[in-house]
């Protein structure tokens, strides 16, 4: 059960604890955090653009008055964003509560417990960080935790079946809650461009479904930091939850970086690489970071949704037709995540190495 061969997920180089380093009160960040270049892109501020990634409301996706307007807009979130913020989700809120409340104990557990629960050179599964493919590379000023959570015959044995209680039983309900939540959104993006709704289903019912939780300690020098490199997501779509009330996530629109607020009660949600792929290059993955904070830690945590194993990752074929031929080529998803973890996180390259 612990074969890596049938674990979706990579290797990454071990790094020390960024939570620990930043325990010891230091005045200057350490010279392999530093990464002064992630500078070079304007940040705009809310207040003289107005710019905000889209709202949408599950209630209204699924009311019978509603739900045409509510999916056109859904629609255009995908298309021109890649991003929104749901409300009105249907996940119960005191479970949500509690999830939150959990990881930031399972942050603070002390570093001897955490060790039964860190990455090994064999995976990237458990805490540490994720895509180091080399020992001069710099890294980000975070520490993660990270697992394969469905099917649950993928669970890496000694993660999530060993977590403390309660948190292991509440983690289990909101895994459940989350695939729930992303087939139904996936759902409707299918029908928004008409896809064939069993190809669809097909694909994503018995999916991949990883979980990230982020800690993000406060840095003595934030400027000179990131707390997540640039990116898009490798994966089918990611829930974002933010865990406490300190913001850092910002997404890449029109070569500015728009600070994302996250909407009480709401999950960011957002479109990965493989519905790139498989809208045909409708909906859109866009490039998002995270910047960290002098004062405050921050801590959030994606739950990332995926096809199932044995799928294949291209375009729908409902989406092909002599007018609009396939933009990508497809690939099965155990190759699919074999290419994508055995490289470093940069912008959206992945995405471009499938592009026909």
């Amino acid at each position: 059960m612990g074969d890596s061969s049938k674990n979706p997920s990579g290797t990454s180089i071990l790094v020390p604890s960024v939570q620990e380093l930043a325990k010891q009160n230091l005045s200057a960040v350490p010279h392999r955090y530093i990464q002064p270049h992630h500078e070079d892109m304007h940040l705009i501020s809310q207040q003289t653009h107005g710019l905000q990634i889209p709202v949408i409301d599950m209630h209204n996706l699924l009311s019978a008055e509603s739900k045409t307007s509510e999916l056109q807009k859904l629609h255009l979130a995908c298309k021109h964003w890649g991003f929104f913020q749901l409300v009105n989700h249907g996940v119960s809120l005191s479970l949500v509560e509690k999830v939150k409340v959990e990881i930031q104990e399972f942050f603070n557990l002390p570093m001897s417990e955490k060790k039964k629960f860190w990455q090994s050179s064999e995976h990237m599964e458990g805490f540490g960080q994720a895509f180091v493919v080399s020992e001069d590379q710099e890294l980000d000023w975070a520490d993660l935790y990270y697992m394969t959570t469905l099917p649950k015959h993928l669970r890496m044995p000694h993660l999530f079946p060993k977590l403390p209680l309660p948190f292991r039983d509440t983690l289990e309900t909101y895994s459940e809650e989350m695939k729930d939540l992303a087939l139904n959104i996936i759902g409707h993006m299918g029908k928004a461009l008409k896809i064939e709704e069993k190809e669809i289903k097909e694909l994503f019912e018995d999916g991949i479904q990883l979980m990230r939780m982020n800690y993000y300690p406060p840095c003595p020098e934030p400027d000179k930091v990131i707390g997540l490199t640039p990116h898009s997501d490798g994966i089918g779509l990611t829930i974002l939850l933010q865990v406490n009330e300190v913001e850092g996530l910002q997404i890449r629109k029109d070569g500015l970086w728009v600070p994302v607020k996250p909407l009480p009660n709401a999950f960011i949600v957002n479109v990965g690489d493989i519905l790139e792929i498989i809208t045909n290059g409708n909906y859109k993955s866009i490039e998002h970071r995270a910047t960290v904070n002098a004062e405050k830690e921050r801590l959030s945590m994606a739950t990332f949704y995926s096809p199932k194993e044995d799928g294949v990752v291209g375009p729908a074929s409902s989406l092909i037709s002599e007018e609009t031929p396939a933009r990508f080529r497809s690939i099965g998803v155990k190759d699919y995540f074999k290419g994508l973890f055995s490289r470093k996180l940069d912008g959206k390259s992945y995405v471009e190495v499938m592009r026909i």
